[in-house]
């Protein structure tokens, strides 16, 4: 048994030929083993982001966190998400997450970047996908279920410590909760492509490299917003 379809699989035929060991596509899928090879566990996250109309146009206000009811991290705070199903897209995984875990529904994501450092996560080889939203300010509350103990909106503060340091300051009135990180930002260039490198240096309260994500995100879409 294959994994997709014999209609589906249709459009991976290629040229119609047999390979080196004689085999069509049908009998080489049907000889695979996925477990030949260790593969990596995949999850997303999603930061939905709050936004206020100043002056005709919109201000990025707060963020929703979720603070961890289980191992790792257990207690501190992390962008909600979870793993994706084995026959799921990974937008659909990062809406359900999203309402699982907070109740937050009727929203569209985009997606943002993956984070997939070898030691991000102490239980297995873990690559996580991060998605994106904005939402109108009071338009939803969240109620923290399935593997949230609470969730909150949290004030974003960031203060340049030096030329490539930063310090990530989240805030909840509410919860009388303060949460920061220092994230060291390095810009590098790729065949004349230039890209900025995230690394955590220091945290309190955050979860694994959610303080990268957070930052590197409130970065991409802070002037676009205003």
């Amino acid at each position: 048994m294959t994994y997709l379809t014999s209609e589906q699989n249709k459009q991976f035929i290629g040229n119609g030929k047999e390979n080196a060991k004689g085999e069509s596509l049908e009998t080489f899928l049907n000889n695979y083993d996925p477990s030949k090879y260790q593969s990596p566990c995949n999850t997303v996250d999603t930061l939905v982001f709050t936004y206020i109309e100043e002056n005709g146009h919109k201000k990025l206000n707060r963020l929703l966190l979720i603070k961890r009811a289980n191992h790792p991290s257990i207690g501190m705070w992390a962008l909600p998400g979870g793993f994706v199903d084995f026959k799921e897209n990974l937008k659909d995984a990062a809406i359900r997450e999203l309402r699982e875990e907070t109740g937050i529904s009727d929203i569209d994501a985009i997606q943002v970047k993956s984070y997939g450092r070898y030691d991000r996560d102490p239980r297995t080889r873990i690559i996580t996908t991060a998605f994106v939203t904005l939402i109108k300010e009071g338009e939803q509350s969240p109620n923290a279920a399935d593997d949230a103990s609470d969730a909150g909106w949290f004030e974003i503060h960031t203060k340049e410590l030096s030329d490539n340091v930063t310090r990530l300051t989240l805030t909840c009135e509410e919860k009388e909760e303060v949460i920061a990180a220092d994230i060291k930002h390095e810009d590098y260039e790729v065949a004349g492509l230039m890209a900025t490198n995230y690394s955590t240096v220091e945290k309190i309260g955050l979860a694994a490299d959610h303080g990268e994500i957070i930052l590197e995100t409130y970065n991409m879409i802070k002037d676009a917003v205003y």
